[in-house]
């Protein structure tokens, strides 16, 4: 038993993780999910817990160019064109958006190629519902 370790702090995270998610109306599963991608990704999880703590974004994970704050504006740059307002109103879930952007990133790093396209080609009749 005196080899066991108990970090107190990655269980807050994931209790304020999972709170955002359903501040984000996203699913507890769903929240799980993006846990285990920010648990093997060390860079990651320290933006998670700097966006927790101070509600910004850090910016230091950077692939192809992108950081989170890029990823973040392409979310809110598909929910304006999803709900055909121009611009984020009142009712866009920016916590949702946030989410959004972390797992953007995983997906990312995972095939930074297809997503880089993804990013480049712009927005097309009916491409991201």
């Amino acid at each position: 038993m005196a080899n066991i370790l108990y970090d107190a702090r990655k269980i807050k995270v994931y209790e304020a993780l999972q709170a955002l998610c359903q501040a984000a109306g996203e699913s507890a599963d769903w929240g799980n999910t993006l846990w285990s991608g920010l648990l093997g990704d060390g860079a990651l999880m320290e933006e998670m817990v700097y966006y927790l703590e101070h509600h910004c974004f850090l910016g230091t994970v950077c692939v192809e160019g992108y950081t989170l704050i890029d990823l973040f504006v392409f979310e809110m740059d598909i929910y304006n064109l999803i709900a055909d307002s121009g611009k984020n109103t009142e009712s866009c879930n920016k916590e949702a958006m946030v989410l959004r952007a972390f797992w953007a990133m995983l997906d990312m790093k995972r095939d930074p190629v297809r997503f880089k396209k993804r990013l480049s080609d712009g927005f097309g009749m009916d491409k991201y519902l």
